[in-house]
């Protein structure tokens, strides 16, 4: 069932910036004023394929860094080509958010690896296993915790597979366009739902512990050809109130990367 995309676009404006309106389905669990970290990671995602595309060349690496709390409102959006190259070129964005002034506070930033393909067929491999097929039918649900269930979340279907080597496995799909209007891409596809590892690994009671994450990282070897994305997550806490949250992304036809997460530990009041 089909879901209110993350933004709606707004227009082009001043500085080389796009702007967008959050919608619901961005919502995050950890507070209804700000937006969960998949939404913005897909729509810098997506600023990052539209910067000055070439024919032959595809995101390799993004990584996101959340400098704070991203709002449910209008941001603003742009990209540039911070080192050009003819193989392997480095791309950054910024995600804005517009204060009561009429200025914008950058409130998020990516940097991202492309390089130029080649046919590497004949010599593919993958060094982690394939996760089982997703399940056919919802009874393989997740057991969203107490009080997760709103905004983002609403808007993926989760289906859970059994654990193994102390990893949680689950099959992972948005029904919400990133953009409304417009068609979701390969790397669009990973990125809509890549920062909920952090959730779906939570070693933590989300009653008594907040444990946000800071960044996101997500290397791809291969694009994903399936709307559905496998996560094989383990997660790990240090003694001084930092985890680590540590990802196999596939799709339905094996492994295609790695997503990684620091996260921020704390026990609630």
């Amino acid at each position: 069932m089909a879901t209110p995309a993350y933004f709606l676009p707004l227009g082009a404006v001043d500085g080389g910036y796009e702007r967008f309106l959050a919608t619901e389905s961005a919502v995050s669990v950890w507070a209804h004023t700000m937006q969960h970290g998949a939404p913005p990671s897909a729509l810098l995602a997506r600023a990052v394929e539209q910067c000055s595309p070439r024919e032959g060349m595809r995101v390799t690496r993004l990584t996101m860094e959340i400098l704070g709390p991203i709002p449910v409102a209008e941001v603003d959006v742009r990209a540039w080509v911070e080192r050009p190259g003819k193989r392997i070129e480095l791309v950054a964005a910024e995600l804005a958010a517009l204060l009561p002034d009429g200025t914008r506070r950058v409130v998020a930033k990516a940097s991202a690896w492309r390089i130029a393909t080649t046919d590497t067929a004949g010599v593919a491999l993958a060094a982690d296993a394939p996760l089982p097929p997703v399940p056919p039918t919802t009874e393989a649900s997740w057991d969203v915790p107490a009080g997760w269930d709103v905004g983002y979340v609403r808007t993926v279907d989760i289906r859970v597979l059994p654990e193994s080597a102390g990893a949680r496995h689950v099959w992972v799909r948005s029904h919400s366009a990133v953009v409304d209007g417009e068609p979701v891409t390969p790397i669009g596809t990973v990125f809509a739902v890549a920062d909920i590892a952090n959730g779906i690994g939570a070693q933590l009671d989300p009653a008594h512990y907040t444990f946000l994450n800071t960044d996101l990282t997500v290397d791809l070897f291969r694009l994903p050809v399936s709307e559905w994305i496998g996560l094989s997550v383990a997660t790990s806490i240090g003694p001084d109130g930092v985890g680590m949250c540590s990802t196999v992304l596939h799709d339905e036809q094996g492994p295609i990367g790695r997503a990684l997460q620091i996260l921020e530990v704390r026990a609630r009041d």
